[in-house]
């Protein structure tokens, strides 16, 4: 069967070429007569390819010196619980409100901290990033959270718009558009993402954490969520997830041979135009985010019609367009364009969205 196009908001698409590097290099790794799934994380040969990954992902991401690349697993789930546990100290927090994971955070953190929710466009079913201002931060919080883009309601939040405080850490989930928009990492004291939409295969969580923020806890603390352990082992306190990371390497690699993150910005820009220009001037399909909060990785469309919306997809499914229905509570369509997606794929879906809307309207 040909490969599809693959709209999935995550697990997402992989680059062709990394896949087709993973495949050759599947039996036999660089000569070591094994697959890099069968190496011991103490290996020399397994060394080396976590030293590449995160020496690659530094250099994309400029990321400062005086910061640690940790590679652990959880997912982001286990950071909305691992953030307010290592960061403790007044036992405050801030939080941002804009969608499903920023809410699911909160609620976590609120088990560790008192929390103060900054703002959330809550009222309108996420429909917007919300404004606020210095007066709504807490100065003697303990770190401030926010997530950069929201994959279920499909906004965004970009560098320039971020407000906080000098002295307040500002941590950031970058899970669904970490590598695909440039973020001056100096800015956050921790950036954390699940690998699975733009870096790798499930199985992985990167964070990125400043030093002064890894730091003793509390020795109630469970070994295994504390940043110290992870740190001080260089991510093999216990054995990592090897093979998402050796996925992760070949990604990044992938970013830096296409112009890094810089190029990569201005190509899904690009291919988020041509689908929200489509969409603005459909008379059938209709957006569901403010235009200028809209997500440049996950665009959300409806038909207006439950049924039309459940013919589109499956009518999409059929012509190789997949994994694009919506999430459960926003209905309608969901076209994740993560890094990996070519804009062809984004062509694709116009080309057949216009025949649809001929066909129905």
């Amino acid at each position: 069967m040909a490969r599809v196009y693959n709209f999935s908001a995550g697990p997402g698409m992989l680059p062709e070429e990394v896949l087709k590097q993973a495949a050759a290099e599947l039996l036999d790794y660089k000569g070591s007569g094994m697959s890099v799934m069968e190496m011991s994380h103490r290996s020399s040969w397994y060394e080396e390819i976590q030293k590449k990954a995160e020496s690659t992902l530094r250099d994309i991401m400029h990321i400062p010196d005086n910061y640690k690349v940790l590679f652990l697993q959880g997912g982001a789930h286990l950071q909305f619980s691992m953030i307010p546990l290592n960061l403790k100290n007044n036992g405050k927090a801030d939080y941002l409100i804009t969608g499903n994971w920023a809410k699911k955070a909160c609620q976590e953190a609120k088990k560790y901290v008192d929390v103060n929710i900054v703002a959330s466009s809550e009222d309108k079913t996420f429909s917007y990033v919300p404004k606020y201002d210095e007066s709504s931060l807490s100065s003697d919080a303990d770190y401030f959270h926010i997530t950069t883009n929201n994959t279920v309601y499909g906004t965004r939040i970009r560098q320039k718009d971020i407000v906080c405080l000098d002295n307040v850490p500002l941590v950031a989930d970058m899970s669904s558009n970490i590598l695909s928009e440039v973020y001056d990492v100096s800015k956050f004291g921790v950036i954390y993402a699940g690998a699975q939409k733009n870096m790798g295969p499930a199985g992985v969580t990167i964070v990125i954490i400043r030093e002064d923020l890894v730091k003793e806890v509390d020795p109630q603390i469970p070994t295994m969520l504390k940043y110290k352990t992870h740190a001080d082992n260089g991510s093999l306190y216990n054995t990592p997830p090897c093979y998402s990371i050796y996925i992760c390497g070949l990604v990044f690699e992938w970013v830096k041979k296409n112009g890094g993150v810089e190029a990569l910005q201005k190509i899904n820009e690009e291919k988020a135009q041509l689908l929200y220009d489509f969409i603005d001037n459909s008379k059938l399909f209709k957006g569901t985010v403010e235009r200028y909060d809209r997500s440049i990785m996950n665009v959300n469309f409806v038909t207006g019609s439950e049924e039309l919306d459940k013919k589109f997809i499956k009518e999409a499914a059929e012509r190789g367009i997949v994994n694009i229905k919506g999430y459960r509570t926003v209905g309608g369509m969901r076209a994740s364009i993560y890094n990996a997606m070519p804009i062809e794929g984004v062509k694709a879906l116009v080309e057949f969205m216009k025949e649809f809307e001929l066909k129905n309207s």
